[in-house]
């Protein structure tokens, strides 16, 4: 899109979180995007979920709070329909003084590992099914939605009812028209099984573009729902009584020729598949941390809540952590369904692919796909709180095969100080710092 129209233009990076940092610019500001004049400290994109810099973290005093260079992404402007006044965002990239990409840029972690797909001529093709929930947060508790048709507040849940997607139609309908204003291919709108829950599916696309898309997605929902008197969250577990918010990654890797390199013709799929479920199970309590990386996260780890918690695979079996979805052999995909829907997609894309590829690269197999529910039975589990994800995540020596040495540092930094923020935080108070932020 163009911005000439505009008065005003916003351009902003993702920090580890997932938030949008960055700054509002006059129109005129937009010829030297290019130019590498748009500076931000390479620090904004590694503080804590409250936006508070890091203690002791070595991008600060010891390198006097260096200044990173904003370049573009190659998405371009995008509108933001949320907002009163029409200002467009440019997506952008940190990097170095000297133009090298900056470790501390989620962005980049994914760049990094789709180059390791690419010299190999693969290409991955990804898309998210991501489940939010409406809220009432006009109270000092949050609370169930209101229906718009009666003002009832809703007290059930309605999986699968197009009734409830009456009630919301206005909603929905202008998020349809947003998506299609930013260039976001919504596909389809399910009703959950929590209070005021939907799941929008997006469409399989190249990965980074699937990741993009993820991105802008979670704040469209967000900034949207307030036009419609209430609140989006994202939150893993906004109600205990009710179903978590996930966010599952359908995935496949296409060779030159665009091929799917897992599909053989059958319904097993091929070695290469295998290998890449066993990468994604070796990696998965390690990185536990990057699909719950909040406080609220491990409220939504429950067995028997639809959440997976056990480390294990399985042919259409929503139970387990990885599922091979049937349908078309062409088709042939893995489906990662760990993430609650408050991951920051750039690292949760990084960590799956990545693991994936170890998988590829050392040939691990993922062992007997599951049968029944993985509920029922003994197997290995995620980590169960968030200090022991943490310390896992530092930990594990796959996770530097998947991110930089010094990303890796920096979150874990960044995660212990949110510990302590967030344990001086009654616990029933959490979702004051949670629901617009994650």
């Amino acid at each position: 899109m163009s911005i000439d129209n505009f008065a005003t233009f916003r351009v902003a990076a993702c920090d580890l979180n997932g938030q949008m940092r960055g700054k509002r610019m006059p129109a005129s500001y937009f010829a030297n995007l290019e130019n590498d004049t748009v500076r931000m400290p390479l620090s904004v994109l590694n503080v804590d979920i409250k936006g508070a810099d890091i203690e002791d973290s070595p991008l600060l005093f010891e390198t006097g709070d260096a200044d990173g260079i904003m370049r573009p992404t190659s998405r371009g402007p995008v509108p933001l329909p949320w907002l009163d006044s029409e200002q467009p965002l440019v997506p952008m990239q940190m990097y170095f003084e000297d133009g090298t990409p900056f470790y501390g840029d989620a962005r980049h972690a994914l760049a990094r590992v789709l180059e390791r797909y690419a010299e190999r001529g693969w290409q991955v093709v990804a898309a998210t099914e991501l489940e939010f929930t409406l809220v009432d947060d006009s109270g000092k508790k949050l609370r169930h939605v209101r229906d718009p048709r009666n003002r009832r507040r809703m007290d059930a849940s309605e999986i699968l009812s197009l009734s409830q997607m009456d009630a919301f139609d206005p909603f929905l309908s202008a998020l349809y028209e947003a998506c299609e204003a930013m260039g976001i291919e919504a596909q389809t709108t399910t009703s959950e099984a929590g209070v005021g829950q939907f799941e929008i599916t997006l469409n399989h696309q190249e990965a980074m573009r699937a990741a993009d898309d993820t991105w802008l997605f979670k704040a469209l929902i967000r900034g949207l729902a307030y036009r419609f008197d209430c609140a989006a969250t994202f939150m893993a577990k906004p109600f205990a009584q009710d179903s978590g918010n996930g966010m599952h990654m359908h995935f496949s890797v296409l060779d030159a020729d665009g091929n799917n390199v897992f599909d053989n013709g059958g319904p097993k799929g091929t070695k290469t598949l295998l290998h890449a479920i066993g990468g994604c199970l070796a990696a998965m309590q390690g990185s536990t941390l990057i699909f719950a990386p909040h406080a609220n996260s491990y409220a939504r780890m429950t067995p028997g809540a639809h959440a997976p918690t056990a480390i294990c695979w399985a042919y259409e079996n929503r139970t387990a952590a990885i599922r091979v979805p049937g349908g078309s052999t062409k088709a042939r995909r893995i489906e990662h369904r760990v993430a609650g829907g408050d991951i920051n997609p750039y690292l949760s894309f990084s960590a799956i692919l990545g693991a994936a590829l170890v998988g590829i690269e050392d040939k691990v197999e993922p062992g007997t796909p599951l049968t029944g529910s993985a509920y029922r039975q003994d197997l290995p589990q995620l980590a169960t709180n968030w200090t022991t994800a943490v310390d896992l995540f530092e930990a594990d020596p796959l996770m530097p095969r998947i991110f930089e040495p010094k990303l890796i540092r920096n979150l874990v930094q960044t995660k212990r100080q949110e510990i302590v923020v967030m344990g001086e935080i009654d616990e029933a108070d959490h979702w004051k710092t949670y629901l617009d932020k994650v």
